[in-house]
């Protein structure tokens, strides 16, 4: 029993310890913060550039001028596209069918 106490005024003196030595090191890190602000280097990111208004309109105009042009190489008959392609009622008939058959056979294994 008195091994036991002896460790425990240990881990209670290690603990003051470590509270001492958190205190210490938050107090050098505001030191640090602090002459770190002072030699004209800051911890933020820079303002980040801004544009215009028409800088962006005249951007925009010329984005929508390029994709004008490339649309207009690309001419597209419209014979040339494909109707959707649609399925007989046979085929949607035998399709239910097939599914309804594998849920029911799902079904009965559970």
């Amino acid at each position: 029993m008195a091994n036991l106490k002896g460790l425990e005024s240990v881990v209670s003196q290690l603990r003051i310890q470590r509270t001492n030595l958190v205190g210490d090191l938050k107090r050098v890190d505001g030191a640090l913060s602090a002459l770190g602000s002072l030699n004209g280097s800051s911890n933020h990111a820079p303002p980040r550039r801004t544009m215009s208004a028409s800088g962006r309109r005249r951007i925009a105009a010329a984005q929508r001028a390029r994709w004008a042009k490339v649309r207009a190489q690309n001419v597209v008959s419209i014979a040339a596209k494909r109707a959707k392609r649609t399925m007989s009622a046979s085929a949607r008939r035998k399709i239910a069918a097939a599914q309804r058959a594998r849920w029911a056979k799902l079904k009965r294994g559970a």
